[in-house]
C-alpha cells in the first residue's frame, strides 16, 4: 500500500522569539517493511541554517536554526511511503524470555541497548508484578509480548485528557488510562524489566479505516507503538493501544529508547512567552481524493 502523509505543526508565540534551535524527527524511516518514496520539509520562517543528519539510532533528523525574530514557527512535512504487510510468524517458535538477555542473538549493541531503563521508561514494582505471569522466563517471547499487548489494551482506557507528555509510567499505571505514548512506555517498561529488549516507535496511522474494519485509535495524530526483540524472527511491531500487529496502516517515522529520543519537534527558544501549538495530521492512500484534516490544539 502507498500512503501519503501530511503533518503540519504551528507554534504561535505570545512574544517574539529572537533565536531558536530545533531538532525535527518528521522524515519516515526506511525499514524492511517500508520504503520512502518521497519527503519534503517546509519551514516558515525560512531557517538561517538547516542540516540533515542521522541521529544516534540512525533516524533521519533535521537540525534547524532561526536567528531572525519571529512570532510563529510552522513546520510542514509531506511524505509518500510504500508499506508492506508484516510477514507471518509463529509466536510459539520464538526464544524463551529467560534466554534473551544473555543469549548470542542479543549481544550486538543495536539490540542490547534496548534492554535497559531510560529516562521515561522506568518500571514500578506494581507493573512488574502485574506483568510477571505474562512474561515468565519459560514463555516464548512473542507469545508473552502478544499477551501483554492484549492486556494493556483491555486494562487501560484511551483518554486524551488524562495524561500529558511528562506523565510517568507509574502514574499511567495507577490511573489505568492514557494515550498511545503512555501505553508504549508502559509496555516497554514491563518488557525491559523482564529482560526483553524493546524499543519505542513513533509514526502514524492511516486516517480512514479500510472497508469493513473499525477505525484504529490514534489516527489523525502522531502515533506510537513498540518493537520487541524476538529471535529468530527479529524485531516485531506491536501496538498496545489497538491490540494489533501493525501492518500496512502504520507508517514508521523513527525509533529510540522512549518518546524523548524521537519527539517530532524539540528545541530551545529565546523569548516566546506563552504559546499555542496546533497540529494537523492526515494519512491517506495515494489517489484518495480530497483529504480530511484533524486539528488538535495544546496550550
Amino acid at each position: 500500500m502507498i500512503l501519503e502523509v501530511s503533518h503540519r505543526t504551528m507554534y504561535r508565540y505570545g512574544q517574539p522569539v529572537s533565536i531558536a534551535h530545533h531538532v525535527v524527527h518528521l522524515a519516515p524511516r526506511t525499514t524492511d517493511r517500508q520504503d520512502v518514496l518521497g519527503f519534503q520539509l517546509d519551514i516558515q520562517p525560512k531557517p538561517t541554517l538547516i542540516r540533515q543528519v542521522p541521529d544516534f539510532f540512525g533516524n533521519a533528523m533535521s537540525v534547524v536554526t532561526l536567528e531572525q525574530e519571529h512570532g510563529s514557527f510552522v513546520v510542514t512535512a509531506r511524505s509518500t511511503v510504500a508499506i508492506r504487510p508484516q510477514p507471518s510468524f509463529e509466536s510459539a517458535a520464538s526464544h524463551p524470555v529467560g534466554t534473551l538477555a544473555d543469549g548470542p542473538a542479543t549481544a550486538e549493541l543495536g539490540v542490547r541497548e534496548f534492554l535497559f531503563e531510560s529516562p521515561a521508561v522506568r518500571c514500578p514494582d506494581e507493573l512488574h508484578a502485574w506483568s510477571a505471569s505474562m512474561l515468565a522466563a519459560d514463555r516464548p517471547v512473542l507469545a508473552a509480548a502478544l499477551d501483554l499487548n492484549r492486556a494493556i489494551h483491555r486494562s487501560f482506557a484511551y483518554d486524551s485528557q488524562a495524561t500529558n507528555v511528562g506523565t510517568s509510567v507509574a502514574e499511567c499505571f495507577a490511573l489505568r488510562r492514557g494515550v498511545c505514548q503512555d501505553f508504549a512506555h508502559l509496555m516497554l517498561a514491563a518488557l525491559r524489566a523482564h529482560r526483553i529488549p524493546a524499543r519505542y516507535v513513533s509514526g502514524y496511522l492511516m486516517t480512514r479505516a479500510p472497508a469493513g474494519r473499525a477505525r484504529l485509535v490514534g489516527a489523525d495524530a502522531s502515533h506510537a507503538w513498540v518493537q520487541v526483540w524476538a529471535p529468530p524472527v527479529g524485531w516485531v511491531d506491536l501496538d498496545p493501544t489497538n491490540d494489533v500487529v501493525p501492518g500496512e496502516e502504520h507508517v514508521t517515522l523513527a525509533f529510540g529508547r522512549d518518546f524523548a529520543d524521537v519527539s517530532p519537534i524539540n528545541g530551545v527558544i529565546f523569548g516566546g512567552g506563552a504559546h499555542v501549538v496546533e497540529v494537523e495530521v492526515d494519512v491517506v492512500p495515494k489517489d484518495h481524493g480530497p483529504p480530511q484534516v484533524s486539528v488538535r490544539q495544546a496550550g
